[in-house]
């Protein structure tokens, strides 16, 4: 079994108070992945490094290759690309060759041994792949079957490759791959994500990484503007960082219609439909980078250009984006958490890539963990086929103002109107846990507690009333919210947790959209390619999907919890509601103190659509 781990610093487990779960489901009953045989490590391995691969440009990037000492004949091959050394995909290379794979390692344009200019999202990285690709393939040593792994970024690379459909791919298998740039970093449905994305920022501000002491990022994390520098637009230059250009080219086009993200996007129906290739996706429930899998899980099966490549398969753990572990945010989901993920993928690779028939496509395309009864479930598809969508409504008597306020979370839709108000000061954003967790890296690092945050007034909660059952959620979720601001333009946040016993408030999930990236046409839902216009105090509908679903058993006498605030500090930068085009151009001294109004009951009902499952228990 394997640890995989793609955050820059150890995920520490730690004793402490948190929501009572189910004893973890037994393995004779378990229906968690099961790798089951795959290639032995029936080789050694010998290694080559350095090598100079030319790309089309007459560019040459930097492989390192692993191959099987001793095989009879070529043999597939497994291309992994990265910025962050191919020197630390040594390991892995290592575990693969020794089951009769070539692995090449390769640094990505402008990093490391490589040339070339760096940019984070040059769009030469896809053209790049293709070329590594079909280089590989090329080699008296490979069979002409070319794999991809690797995670985080590592998927990115593997995405934008698949999307250049070079005819030597076989098949990839992403780990905790992000999506395109606004439904996730740097903006989150146009809220510019601060926390770890900044830090990330700053390590690769170069051509090799960037110290700046111990801890979460290489010391970046340990190292926070606090408050952050403003305008946003310098916050790299402002921490002593002048190789990173790129960095102001994310802020300079906050739309996706500029050439910048036109040209490294993936994930528009004319590039799925080149895909011709499976995929195998893995996430966790807490990744950082969750949107990614379900976005493309769903963008295969509808686009994909062969049969293959629209039976995308996709995993799901209780993981933070460090995957495959057995406890997060100091909550212990069992032993069932843990699976083989490097089996679960060698596996897939030797039918794709060796043509082994064993059984792999008969697998369920889905696997879910589900938090709570701490138990997988195979399942036909994603969203679940058995999924009841029920409507939660927002409302309160006196006012829904922290947790100490009456607010309500009821399937009866409200026949009265009434509305919530609170203030919210963008130089006194609501703080999240994550940057007081021992690992301190501002990654979301599990279900913590939001106890603290949801005591100010500038947050409002609405909960269920103790449940006289167990209901599980699990699947994507959005929230219907009537809305209006003062200002020009504000921010808004919306938390599902669940609220144990004890009072602890375990966060699963959340929903962020910037106000002027609400789309009248669509329900007030995120448009990432055009701004609209927020006259103060005037009611608006909004949909803002959650960024990353759940799969959570709320355990009888718990409660459903929502809580609403307009920061989420320092995971995002405050928006600082001036109504400006462009929130990263604004000084501190233009920010606006907001009223925020949130309506329900009546023709103004909003309310939260929760993916109820029913199964025997």
């Amino acid at each position: 079994m394997s640890r995989i781990v793609y955050t820059l610093i150890a995920l520490v487990a730690v004793n402490s108070c948190g929501p009572a779960t189910q004893a973890p489901s037994s393995p004779e009953d378990s229906e968690a992945p099961d790798a089951g045989e795959y290639s032995g490590a029936d080789y050694d391995v010998e290694v080559t490094r350095g090598v100079l691969v030319p790309m089309r440009d007459g560019v040459e990037l930097s492989v390192d290759i692993y191959a099987p000492a001793g095989a009879d004949g070529p043999v597939p091959a497994i291309l992994t690309s990265t910025p962050y050394d191919n020197n630390g995909s040594r390991s892995s290379a290592e575990w693969f060759a020794a089951r009769g794979y070539a692995v090449v390692a390769a640094d990505v344009r402008g990093r490391y041994d490589s040339e070339g200019e760096w940019d984070t999202f040059n769009a030469l990285h896809k053209t790049d792949g293709y070329d590594l690709v079909e280089w590989i393939a090329a080699q008296p040593w490979c069979t002409g079957k070319v794999g991809m792994i690797g995670g985080s970024y590592l998927g990115w690379t593997q995405w934008w490759t698949a999307s250049t459909a070079p005819p030597h791919l076989a098949a990839i298998a992403p780990k905790v791959a992000p999506p395109d740039h606004f439904e996730n970093l740097p903006y989150q449905n146009g809220v510019l994500v601060g926390g770890w994305m900044l830090d990330w920022a700053a390590m690769l501000s170069g051509r090799t990484q960037q110290i700046a002491g111990a801890g979460g990022y290489l010391g970046w994390s340990e190292n926070r503007q606090d408050p952050p520098h403003t305008p946003y637009i310098e916050i790299n230059e402002s921490r002593g960082l002048r190789a990173g250009p790129w960095f102001e080219e994310w802020y300079r086009n906050n739309l996706s219609t500029a050439d910048y993200w036109q040209g490294i996007a993936y994930q528009t129906p004319e590039s799925y439909s080149n895909i011709t290739v499976p995929s195998l996706s893995f996430t966790g429930w807490f990744d950082a980078n969750y949107p990614g899998s379900p976005m493309n899980y769903l963008g295969m099966k509808e686009y994909g250009a062969t049969p293959e490549a629209r039976r995308p398969s996709m995993i799901i753990g209780p993981w933070v984006h460090g995957i495959n572990t057995q406890s997060s945010g100091g909550i212990d989901y069992g032993p069932d958490a843990v699976i083989d993920v490097d089996g679960y993928v060698v596996r897939w690779f030797d039918h794709f890539l060796k043509g082994e028939d064993n059984g792999v496509t008969n697998d369920p395309p889905v696997y879910v963990f589900v938090m709570g009864e701490n138990r997988w479930h195979a399942e036909d598809d994603w969203p679940l086929p058995q999924t009841a969508w029920t409507n939660y409504y927002l409302t309160s008597s006196s006012g829904a103002n922290s947790s100490a306020g009456d607010g309500l979370l009821t399937t009866d839709a409200p026949a009265d109107e009434g509305l919530d108000s609170y203030v919210y000061d963008p130089l006194n954003p609501t703080r999240d846990p994550f940057d007081t967790w021992p690992n301190k890296n501002g990654h979301i690092d599990g279900a913590l507690d939001t106890r603290t945050s949801a005591a100010g007034e500038e947050v409002l909660v609405y909960r269920t009333p103790p449940l006289e059952e167990a209901v599980e959620v699990t699947g994507p979720i959005e929230i219907k919210l009537y809305a209006s601001t003062s200002a020009r333009d504000t921010d808004w946040f919306v938390r599902l947790v669940d609220i144990g016993p004890d009072g602890y408030s375990a966060l699963l999930t959340e929903a962020v959209m910037r106000a002027r990236n609400r789309d009248p046409g669509n329900e007030g839902r995120f448009n990432s390619a055009a701004l609209s216009t927020i006259e103060p105090d005037e009611v608006y509908e909004y949909t803002l999907r959650f960024w990353r679903g759940t799969g959570n058993l709320f355990l009888e006498g718990h409660r459903i919890g929502i809580e609403i605030s307009s920061s989420w500090y320092p995971y995002y930068l405050p928006n600082l509601n001036s109504g400006a085009d462009n929130v990263a151009m604004v000084t501190a001294d233009e920010a606006v103190v907001a009223t925020q109004r949130v309506y329900h009951g009546g023709e103004r009902a909003s309310h939260v659509v929760l993916p109820v499952i029913r199964r025997e228990r």
